[in-house]
């Protein structure tokens, strides 16, 4: 098994819920494969309980064979949900895919309930509740409609992990290798531990293998969330081919407007799209742009779906992947640049203490990474460049960034100006000339 790396916070909370004296109902949910059921895992090394990955049906039953294995009094319970749980009054409980209870028997619920108000919440029980679902753990767990509602006592989104972490993964890896792994894996811990470095020979292997997780994994994801997946793919293939605007996706898709609309809110609501204003608009604003949520889809309905045929045919060469690849980590590049950004705020390693940080468009202009302190009325404005720049090359982007910085209306506030790059030659030069710049020599030691 890899190393448990990364989700020191997220563990130390969690560790904390486990040794309290209280009864704690702990719900945590996040997209599959994000690591949900590696971290409760970690958090309960040590500590007697009932792990359980509920299935399709029949839960109750498979369920008390688990908890018997460890606790031998359950068998003596009353051969119920709330029987079963008080036998349990006190222990440490994990449920994992707990939607698959909600859809064996919707009632659950209120089965759960029930065993909390009557007879585990004067107890020291720890409940805890995982889902990959997002949409079913949001509307029938999280929500005040639920049941349940009222009754948790904490509960964790989990994210993908940062960009940096990965150099926990792979520490003999350089940081150019570990952008272009994070291309493909985003900060999802599955897909992660399945790279090995060399990044480029294991990829050709593993997309001429034909047992490959590549060929139908978005396709479980979509399935985790929706029974017609068809329209969904459509939408998410043109947004991962450049279509972001509203209209650009109704024009790919050959959708209304009326009728697109549903499904890109359904999709934001479920972690597989985020959509972007701006940074220093409103989010009601009009000018919002889509982009798929995590490296891994994009990857793979820019580079996976539409050569499918050809992959399964074995004709398929990642060269063709290669080639393009450093156009496509543009976009992945300005992720993990403004991850580095708010790793060097949080040090103190920026002019300022940055709010707020985003995009910003008009028209035809763009600036990469914008930062903000609102109440100090304090800018950076940022260029990202996935390119080894001279300094000649850099000076060029720096001074047009102040031209498009004038653009942004900020005219009273203070104005700083960076780039960020894959490599910059004369970077001493260009911060005496007041430029911040950074490279990937600057990564180590990041967060």
């Amino acid at each position: 098994m890899m190393p448990f790396v990364d989700r020191k916070e997220e563990l130390e909370s969690l560790r904390e819920r486990l040794l309290s004296e209280n009864f704690e109902l702990v719900v945590i949910y996040g997209r599959r494969r994000v690591g949900k059921t590696r971290l409760v895992l970690e958090a309960v090394k040590g500590i007697p309980h009932v792990y359980y990955l509920a299935v399709e049906g029949d839960n109750l039953r498979h369920f008390r064979e688990t908890a018997e294995r460890i606790f031998p009094e359950v068998r003596y319970s009353r051969e119920d949900w709330e029987g079963t749980l008080h036998a349990l009054k006190g222990k440490v409980i994990v449920i994992d895919e707990f939607p698959n209870l909600i859809k064996e028997d919707p009632k659950v619920l209120s089965v759960f309930q029930r065993a909390i108000d009557i007879d585990l919440s004067n107890s020291g029980t720890k409940l805890i509740l995982l889902g990959s679902s997002v949409g079913m753990m949001a509307e029938k767990v999280l929500s005040y409609k639920s049941p349940l509602y009222g009754r948790r006592t904490g509960s964790m989104k989990l994210k993908p992990m940062s960009f940096f972490a990965l150099k926990e993964f792979f520490p003999e890896a350089s940081w150019e290798e570990l952008v272009e792994i994070y291309g493909l894996t985003d900060g999802i811990p599955f897909y992660i531990t399945r790279v090995k470095l060399p990044f480029w020979e294991w990829l050709e292997k593993e997309l001429k293998d034909p047992v490959s997780f590549f060929r139908d994994e978005v396709d479980f994801l979509l399935r985790y969330e929706f029974s017609e997946i068809s329209t969904y793919k459509r939408i998410l293939e043109a947004i991962a081919l450049g279509r972001t605007t509203p209209k650009e996706i109704r024009d790919f898709t050959g959708m209304r407007h009326s009728d697109i609309t549903p499904y890109l809110r359904n999709l934001i609501s479920v972690d597989l799209l985020i959509r972007e204003v701006p940074v220093t608009e409103k989010p009601t604003s009009k000018r919002g742009r889509y982009y798929l949520a995590d490296n891994f889809l994009a990857f793979w309905f820019r580079f996976v779906y539409p050569n499918l045929s050809r992959i399964e045919e074995g004709t398929f060469e990642v060269a063709e992947i290669r080639e393009t690849y450093p156009h496509y980590l543009g976009r992945v590049f300005e992720k993990v640049a403004r991850q580095f950004l708010v790793g060097m705020n949080k040090a103190g390693k920026l002019p300022f203490r940055l709010t707020k940080i985003g995009r910003w468009w008009y028209k035809g202009e763009e600036i990469d990474l914008v930062a903000l302190n609102e109440r100090e009325r304090k800018a950076l404005f940022v260029e990202v460049k996935w390119k080894d720049l001279g300094k000649r090359e850099a000076r060029g982007i720096l001074k047009d960034l102040e031209r498009k910085a004038e653009l942004v209306g900020l005219e009273d506030w203070e104005r700083s100006y960076g780039l960020i790059a894959k490599g910059i030659d004369g970077k001493d030069g260009l911060r005496e000339e007041s430029f911040l710049v950074w490279d990937l020599k600057e990564f180590n030691g990041s967060s």
